[in-house]
């Protein structure tokens, strides 16, 4: 994955730009740097990668829950439509119970 990070990044052309950071934060990315045998900026352009990346994933991930959520809500709401064949509208919650009347006849006329 590094491999792939360094050929995209080597193939873009680059903007210069310049980041304050702490000194806890500078001796932790020399220290990596020094480690893999990169530069800061190698690691700092890679660490900008993962976290657009990761934060997209997140908002797509938050907005799909937000849409479930509603959906549940809508549910809630709208119970009456939301029916079995035999009308009942609780299976979900009393799935349990219900199973239990089903595989207790059953047990019973075997």
């Amino acid at each position: 994955m590094i491999a792939v990070f360094k050929q995209v990044i080597a193939e873009v052309p680059m903007v210069r730009t310049m980041v304050q950071l702490t000194e806890e934060q500078v001796k932790a990315l020399k220290k990596l740097a020094k480690a893999r045998k990169t530069s800061m900026a190698q690691l700092v352009r890679e660490s900008v990668i993962l976290y657009v990346n990761t934060s997209t994933l997140d908002a797509e991930r938050e907005e799909k829950r937000h849409r479930a959520l509603e959906f549940l809500q809508y549910i809630k709401n709208n119970k009456e439509k939301f029916r079995d064949m035999e009308g009942k509208t609780d299976v979900s919650v009393n799935h349990d119970e219900y199973l239990a009347e089903i595989y207790g006849s059953w047990k019973k006329s075997s």
